[in-house]
């Protein structure tokens, strides 16, 4: 069986906003549940009573983090298309940084002989 074709950008920006929703989410229960648990232990659950409090606190931090991972996740899409060089013109841009790198080494060299 042949293997899948290989794509460079992997996936649309609406597949990569829905991935950066549900990783902002995981990470919004997380937080929620360690922040909602400390804030029951210090303050008591409330008038509403334990499971009510730390679900509001663990779906809210949800909610919060999704929408803005969700948004950042395609805004790096779009910066990362908008800002793309072909292989050919990485190579000239890094050409510069590598020889700044290369006589630097060089003096380092000369200087620890001397």
């Amino acid at each position: 069986m042949p293997p899948p074709p290989q794509t460079v950008a992997g996936g649309s920006t609406f597949d990569k906003m829905k991935m950066g929703a549900i990783m902002g989410s995981c990470v919004g229960l997380t937080i929620g549940f360690i922040f909602g648990s400390f804030s029951v232990l210090r303050a008591g659950p409330g008038p509403r009573g334990l499971v009510a409090t730390l679900s509001q606190y663990m779906l809210s931090s949800a909610a919060t983090f999704g929408f803005f991972m969700s948004i950042g996740s395609v805004i790096r899409t779009e910066s990362e298309f908008a800002y793309a060089l072909p292989p050919a013109a990485a190579r000239n841009v890094n050409q510069p940084l590598m020889m700044a790198y290369k006589r630097a080494e060089e003096r380092r060299k000369m200087e620890s002989r001397q």
